[in-house]
């Protein structure tokens, strides 16, 4: 070996040395500052290089180029294995043991969202009735959400409800549905009469938040058709309803409306919980809350479906369960349900 050759094996044993010593990722950064920055000896020598003659030169450049990619192996080698350690060591310290039992120590434990709970004690209560559940897609077709409910295109019923449309298709064909009415239209597309079904859901409004509304709810209707069905029907199911969810101190009454899908049509209140009947911000000081409407199925609705309407009666019904857990927990201002305040959220 000449003395060029052990030269360099030198400076590539001390230069490994160096970098080996290097404990964390930012003493590295130093070490390779100091083994191949402007001041190493390696640009050292790289300098000198233009004193030596062109013969010499060439093979002296071609030794330098050896040393450093040796030398960028070694730290390219180090810098993985302590990027390797920083990685674990910060895995260690986040690690959460969640397999710890605290016991009595444990403040307050987790449980499902109010509206979670009222939807489920909602569906145990209609299902003791003997209805059965049913649910559909949050996205429909505008003949699901509206003609197919007696509202056709250009429909001033629609304006009942401020619909939010997607962009898909032809304009205005596909809806964020803004009630779970359309549940009902592919049940009876789905299965013959008798039917006994409630459909809770998520549905879409463009609303303007207030104490009683807000933009993203949770609805769960009901539909009953069966021969010789009668709105007599509809308020005795109303009234079971009322009495078995809100108690036998809270009353229900059945007020005369509208909707295109139904006739006769009514709204149905209950004793607003906050007040008690006397009046309040959350009732508009009438002592009443609108809970939902209903109504017996409206003969062109069976049309749409291809049910006949002499043979076949039925009603059908549509409550809010974020206005149900309102009134059952009597919680004056519906907005809260959205704000994730543990403050709330630890009390129900």
């Amino acid at each position: 070996m000449s003395n060029d050759d052990e030269a360099d094996a030198s400076l590539v044993a001390a230069a490994a040395a160096r970098v080996r010593s290097a404990g964390t990722v930012e003493e590295l950064d130093g070490v390779e500052a100091e083994l191949l920055g402007k001041k190493s000896e390696l640009a050292r020598r790289q300098s000198a290089l233009g004193q030596l003659d062109a013969a010499l030169r060439r093979d002296a450049g071609h030794r330098l180029q050896t040393v450093r990619r040796q030398i960028e192996a070694v730290v390219a080698e180090k810098r993985a294995g302590l990027e390797e350690a920083a990685y674990a060591a910060r895995l260690a310290s986040d690690r959460l043991d969640l397999t710890e039992v605290l016991g009595d120590q444990v403040p307050w434990r987790g449980h499902l969202n109010l509206v979670q709970r009222t939807r489920d004690e909602l569906e145990d209560v209609f299902v003791g009735m003997g209805f059965a559940v049913a649910e559909g897609p949050e996205v429909e077709t505008d003949w699901y959400n509206f003609e197919a409910l007696n509202m056709p295109p250009a429909h001033p019923a629609r304006g009942m409800w401020d619909t939010l449309y997607l962009d898909l298709g032809p304009p205005e064909t596909v809806v964020l549905r803004t009630h779970t009415s359309p549940v009902q239209i592919r049940l009876m597309q789905s299965q013959p009469p008798p039917i006994f079904a409630v459909m809770p859901g998520r549905c879409y409004r463009r609303d303007t938040p207030d104490a009683r509304h807000i933009p993203t709810f949770n609805q769960i209707e009901g539909l009953v058709v069966d021969r010789g069905i009668s709105f007599a029907d509809l308020a005795g199911t109303i009234e079971t309803f009322t009495t078995a969810y809100f108690g036998s101190d809270i009353h229900c009454r059945l007020r005369p409306s509208y909707f295109p899908f139904t006739e006769p049509s009514a709204e149905f209140e209950i004793t607003c919980t906050i007040c008690g009947g006397t009046g309040c911000r959350t009732c508009s000081q009438t002592g009443w809350i609108e809970l939902g409407g209903c109504g017996m199925v409206d003969p062109a609705v069976f049309s749409a479906v291809g049910l006949d309407a002499e043979t076949w009666s039925g009603f059908a019904f549509g409550f809010g369960i974020d206005r149900c857990a309102q009134m059952r927990h009597e919680i004056p201002d519906m907005r809260v349900l959205l704000e994730n305040d543990l403050r709330l959220l630890r009390q129900i």
